[in-house]
């Protein structure tokens, strides 16, 4: 299946046809992972326990950036 990219907004996107949403069981509220391997770009939905451990690190990983805000900018120069 070839696929080209889709104004949306100031934004592009990729459609992706009914039956393979089917297949893979996403929905519009599915978390989706998107990563690339340096040419691909790759979408994982996330399941379960994956998205629910996602948002726990995103959640640690902000909050220890806003505690330790000024030892990282020091670090960074």
């Amino acid at each position: 299946m070839i696929k080209r990219l889709q104004a949306v907004g100031n934004s592009s996107g990729v459609i992706i046809d009914r039956p393979i949403l089917e297949l893979l069981n996403i929905t519009n509220e599915t978390q989706l992972e998107v990563s690339t391997d340096g040419e691909r770009l790759i979408i994982t939905p996330l399941r379960g326990n994956q998205a629910t451990r996602k948002a726990k690190i995103a959640k640690a990983q902000a909050k220890t950036l806003a505690k330790h805000a000024e030892t990282f900018r020091k670090l960074s120069k």
